[in-house]
């Protein structure tokens, strides 16, 4: 990400938010939606199949959910989330969705502008997120009306529409077009931001108003923004003073084609929604900084566009066992371009994701899974152990011996395999790369030798972790083992259960993959719990509730 050079000091009173939102994918928008006076009351028509949870929503069913206690609401529920309001908001709108049903959500949405809390949303494009980087025509793990935020349903939008078995999965293309609609048919525009790129989030205690602030870094150097950097973002009814611990928030809006307009601002309190997607994680292995390995899926698509990938290729790397690298194999094997696919995993391990899809909502995946069970290395390798690839030199007619053109019969590649999905596929379990070699070469262990292979590209795609640089240390302090990076899967931001607060850092949130919601149908938690926990605050304070929308942009 590009960085802005920062080489003048901050203007003397930077405007002051309520609440500064990192990130707008469907974590910021739908904090946004809470944050901006909507708020979520039991309807009273309706009736939740746990009569526990529907016992107690009749309790106090004149408040509203973000006004009631959230730990007794949650309390005894279930569901496929660590974060017991995840689960909660989740079973309020898709009551018994793990069981198959499509009940209709138990809420009812009321507007208060009374209870508007003025806040801004940063992002880096508009509305929607790393959603709108993703493939078009790959479909969603997730059903489309999981995706969905409150109040529109996703059906209205995509009209309805059905392909086959998968119907009521989406596209990303569909998916980010309706994040991007929902902003504008909730009126939330003012209080997003696009294009805006953070550099740097520092807390700092601000004294009485009048006093200097040129003291106020001392983990940081210097670096700023120069005066009447707030373009876009300062306006009328903004706090210039007060004391009391603050966040300043610096960073650039590119504007135009690159043309960026430095702000700084400061924020009563952070909320860290910025997913998943920023750092792919990569092997550590020897020449994985060589040209021709990569760590996106989007770029094996640039590859067959622009033709330099084809059936007389020599074969694509794919390593990982998850759904993106599940992804890169059909697009690969769709172009019948061959396919050497590398996981660490046993065919048989418990923990592959392609366990835990129903087979008759996900046929590609369950497809890619049959080819790894029934089309390894171990199945088309010669009989002969002398036969067997023991060093670079002797790659090229190994891949030939292994992966043979489209035109060769299915037998010749799928070994004592019954049926061949994919005949230019091959898979190799319980294999890890060792290197990779500057003629293009790979290494590969397995449980007993190396082999070596010639390749025409590389993806390694076994995951990505959250860029959290403009923090203090990465971020790494706010991990549930601050002794480890942040990562969405082992090591994720630790937050209070209920508000999602820090446990580490009062006044600073986070939300969504960055504390294990990595599905959108549980992230809408995060929002529940911050919007409940900051709008009590607040109310508490008796101040930063205003009567209509931002004045900042």
């Amino acid at each position: 990400m590009p960085l802005l050079e920062e080489t003048t000091l901050p203007q003397k009173h930077p405007p002051t938010v309520p609440v500064v939102i990192i990130g707008n994918g469907p974590s910021g928008i739908c904090l946004s939606y809470l944050l901006s006076g909507h708020k979520p009351y039991l309807d009273t028509a309706t009736v939740h199949p746990n009569p526990i949870l529907y016992r107690k929503l009749q309790e106090s069913k004149q408040l509203s959910i973000t006004e009631q206690d959230l730990e007794y609401l949650s309390e005894g529920l279930e569901g496929r989330s660590r974060n017991p309001v995840a689960v909660l908001f989740d079973t309020l709108l898709h009551p018994n969705a793990d069981f198959g049903y499509e009940f209709p959500p138990v809420l009812q949405w009321k507007r208060d502008k009374q209870q508007h809390v003025p806040h801004l949303v940063l992002g880096r494009a508009t509305p929607g997120g790393a959603w709108h980087a993703m493939e078009g025509s790959m479909l969603t793990i997730s059903l489309g009306i999981w995706m969905e935020l409150p109040g529109v349903n996703y059906r209205d939008l995509t009209n309805g529409k059905r392909r086959d078995v998968t119907s009521d999965r989406a596209t990303p293309e569909e998916i980010s077009s309706y994040y991007r609609n929902y902003v504008k048919l909730k009126g939330l525009q003012n209080n997003f931001v696009d294009n805006t790129y953070v550099t740097s989030v520092q807390k700092l205690c601000r004294e009485q108003e009048g006093e200097g602030l040129e003291n106020r870094h001392t983990d940081q150097g210097d670096g700023g923004v120069g005066d009447g950097g707030n373009q876009g973002f300062e306006g009328n009814g903004v706090d210039k003073g007060g004391g009391g611990t603050l966040w300043e928030v610096r960073g650039y809006q590119q504007v135009q084609s690159d043309t960026h307009v430095p702000f700084s601002l400061f924020a009563e309190n952070i909320v860290l929604a910025t997913g998943a997607s920023d750092s792919p994680v990569h092997l550590g292995a020897e020449g994985e900084d060589l040209p021709f390995v990569f760590h996106s899926i989007s770029d094996l698509g640039l590859a067959i566009s622009r033709r330099k990938l084809d059936m007389n290729s020599d074969p694509v790397l794919i390593v990982g066992a998850g759904l993106s690298a599940a992804d890169a194999v059909l697009c690969a094997c769709g172009s019948n371009i061959r396919v050497l696919h590398v996981f660490r995993k046993s065919v048989d391990n418990p923990d592959l994701i392609f366990k835990q899809l129903p087979k008759t909502l996900y046929p590609e995946y369950h497809k890619v899974y049959n080819m790894m069970s029934s089309q390894t290395y171990t199945n088309v390798a010669p009989s002969s152990a002398s036969d067997r690839p023991q060093a670079v030199s002797i790659a090229s007619s190994v891949c030939a011996k292994m992966c043979p053109k489209p035109q060769f019969a299915a037998g010749n590649m799928a070994g004592t395999a019954s049926v061949s999905l994919f005949p230019v596929y091959t898979s190799f379990p319980e294999h890890c790369v060792v290197s990779f070699q500057s003629d293009m070469t790979c290494l590969l262990q397995g449980n007993d030798s190396l082999k070596a292979f010639k390749i025409s590209m590389a993806l390694v795609l076994i995951g990505t972790n959250p860029n959290l640089f403009f923090l203090k240390g990465n971020g790494q302090y706010l991990g549930q083992d601050p002794t480890k990076p942040i990562s969405c899967t082992q090591n994720p931001i630790d937050v209070h259960p209920y508000t999602y607060e820090c446990a580490n850092e009062p006044g600073l949130f986070a939300m969504g993959p960055l504390v294990g919601d990595n599905f959108v149908r549980f992230l809408k938690g995060g929002a529940l719990g911050i919007a409940s926990c900051l709008l009590k605050r607040l109310k508490k304070k008796e101040k930063l509730i205003s009567n209509g929308g931002n004045n900042f942009i």
